[in-house]
């Protein structure tokens, strides 16, 4: 081993041992070059309209495949997962409403930029000028890609990121910087021929194995959507109000999955004592105090009021 192969090395090391120390589970760095193979797969999904009425999605579609039209002399792309997997869990009652655990938290982009802010300081602070940008959800970053071109998991059949020690319930972030590093390896697919998740799916939104039909998934329509729902769907939606969880509640990775290290993902205050009158009654002061923290302001008040009248339409 060279020199400047232990330096790269000892580097990447540090990277991880300083993302571990900032309350993240994992931590993978890859190459930052162009997804020759995610181009026709993204074009594709594109072409079939499965992206809906997110017509962002197909913006940017050259910086979405390749890190360096984001940061210029980009080399690597550093690549963490944070565990939300709640220790306590909403009812799941039959007539309860639901809601995605991602959501039962603050939002997750603050905590997240907050934890990649501490970690590019604290890269700086040993290596010296680094060029960079932190990214959560904030740019066209194919984040799944990046964490399984990293080791972090592999994605799988539900679209969804899985980690063979924790499952799925993760949110991810990256750095992106112009730095030299030791880079890890993919691992392999270990959905095998399992197929629960394609066949849970309330409203069939995986149209195959590893292609989901975002325009038809609950998570869009209750989240996405800004204009009514629509009626074909209705009946389907299985008592979810903001987002889904089904294809990963059903995931057999996800009996590994345990409970999450972050003060700021536990419960809102006041929301495990919700009821389904609590949620049909609900007012927009009590929303704006209960979910002021919360990814639920995406939908705002009159989004989640639609969803609900949806699920429960007044009688």
């Amino acid at each position: 081993m060279t020199t400047s192969d232990l330096v790269l090395q000892e580097r990447s090391k540090f990277i991880k041992s300083k993302a571990l120390e900032n309350g993240f589970d994992f931590c993978g760095i890859s190459k930052a070059g162009f997804l020759e193979t995610e181009a026709p797969r993204l074009e594709n999904w594109l072409n079939k309209n499965h992206n809906g009425s997110m017509a962002y999605m197909a913006n940017h579609f050259d910086k979405r495949l390749d890190p360096r039209k984001l940061v210029d002399g980009a080399k690597s792309v550093i690549s963490v997962l944070l565990n939300y997997y709640p220790e306590q869990k909403l009812p799941e009652e039959k007539e309860d409403l639901k809601i995605s655990k991602y959501a039962y938290g603050n939002d997750y982009h603050y905590v997240l930029k907050e934890k990649l802010g501490n970690l590019l300081s604290a890269i700086r602070e040993e290596i010296g000028e680094v060029d960079a940008r932190i990214f959560v959800d904030s740019a066209p970053v194919m984040d799944k890609v990046w964490a399984a071109k990293s080791g972090l998991g592999w994605v799988g059949k539900h679209s969804n990121l899985l980690n063979r020690d924790m499952g799925s319930f993760f949110f991810i972030g990256e750095i992106i910087c112009d730095l030299d590093l030791e880079y890890d390896g993919a691992t392999g697919d270990f959905c095998g021929t399992c197929t629960r998740c394609m066949d849970a799916c309330p409203t069939d939104a995986i149209t195959e194995a590893y292609v989901v039909d975002g325009s038809k998934c609950i998570s869009y329509y209750t989240i996405e959507l800004k204009e009514a729902i629509p009626a074909d769907v209705r009946g389907k939606f299985d008592n979810w109000i903001f987002g889904c969880d089904v294809c990963q509640d059903v995931c057999p990775w996800n009996r590994f999955s345990k409970p999450n290290k972050t003060p700021e993902f536990s419960l809102q205050p006041g929301l495990a004592e919700f009821t389904s009158n609590d949620w049909e009654e609900i007012t927009e002061e009590v929303f704006r105090e209960v979910f002021r923290k919360s990814p639920l302001k995406r939908t705002k008040y009159e989004g989640l009021k639609r969803n609900i009248e949806f699920v429960r339409p007044s009688r």
